[in-house]
């Protein structure tokens, strides 16, 4: 795991970016220890055993990177960032631009930025320490998880915490730092879905009664064959570009993550 870590410190020299990737590996081995009889991957002890030869711990290895993705979406500020900057793009009504690639870009940028604090406490309580040999893996994944837990538990309602805690038939517990990650995590994503509609139908609003007035200008006129969408795109746009709409937009996410 350290040899990972220094080739990605290597490869990637912005602050943050390659502990993040390595965090979302530790964390995804973190959530699987919350179980009954929980998953505990150990690489060196991989490498030490007769049974796997180096290929199959590069496997291994490989296979737990594909679920960065997953923890990406579902652990961060990445959900909600992505679903309004889409909403944005449906109420403007100008299909494909910007294109998927870019809003996804955008979102993923912003995710890093929004997380750098985080993962430096991250980089400081457990991958410091483990590097220095301070912290055994275990150690370090629960000190890794921690940040993560709290800026969760940050972000989510009691009362999508409460619904999960009920189904998941754990003892209710007032004290976050007993609730297990695969607790915290849907009901997180819960409350992000529901934050991030509810900043999406405020942009609705400007957008639908551009429309209208634009709607009630073309029957008055008589323009039955005209298409008001058609008319009231340029205009959407023009009030989008004149208010600085995608700093105000952004800025707004940021704070709402403060």
């Amino acid at each position: 795991m350290s040899f990972m870590i220094s080739i990605f410190n290597k490869i990637f020299k912005l602050n943050g970016f390659p502990i993040f990737l390595m965090l979302l590996l530790v964390f995804s081995s973190s959530l699987f220890a919350q179980f009954p009889g929980g998953v505990n991957i150990d690489v060196g002890a991989l490498a030490d055993t007769d049974g796997f030869s180096s290929s199959i711990n590069l496997l291994i290895i490989m296979s737990l990177i594909t679920l960065v993705p997953f923890f990406l979406i579902s652990s961060t500020c990445f959900l909600r960032i992505v679903i309004v900057l889409s909403m944005l793009r449906q109420a403007l009504a100008t299909q494909q631009a910007p294109p998927n690639s870019v809003l996804v870009g955008l979102a993923i940028f912003m995710t890093i930025f929004v997380m750098t604090p985080t993962l430096n406490r991250v980089m400081e309580e457990a991958i410091t320490p483990y590097q220095e040999g301070t912290l055994t893996q275990l150690d370090a994944m629960e000190a890794g998880l921690k940040p993560f837990r709290e800026f969760m538990i940050k972000f989510t309602n009691d009362a999508d915490l409460a619904l999960f805690l009920e189904f998941s038939k754990i003892q209710y517990t007032d004290n976050f730092e007993e609730v297990p990650v695969f607790v915290i995590i849907p009901a997180f994503i819960l409350s992000e879905l529901k934050r991030a509609f509810q900043i999406g139908f405020l942009l609705f609003i400007p957008f639908l009664v551009v429309d209208l007035i634009i709607s009630n200008i073309l029957l008055s006129l008589g323009m039955f064959m005209l298409s008001p969408a058609m008319v009231s795109l340029p205009f959407k746009i023009l009030l989008f570009v004149l208010t600085n709409g995608w700093n105000l937009i952004v800025q707004g996410l940021l704070i709402s993550f403060q």
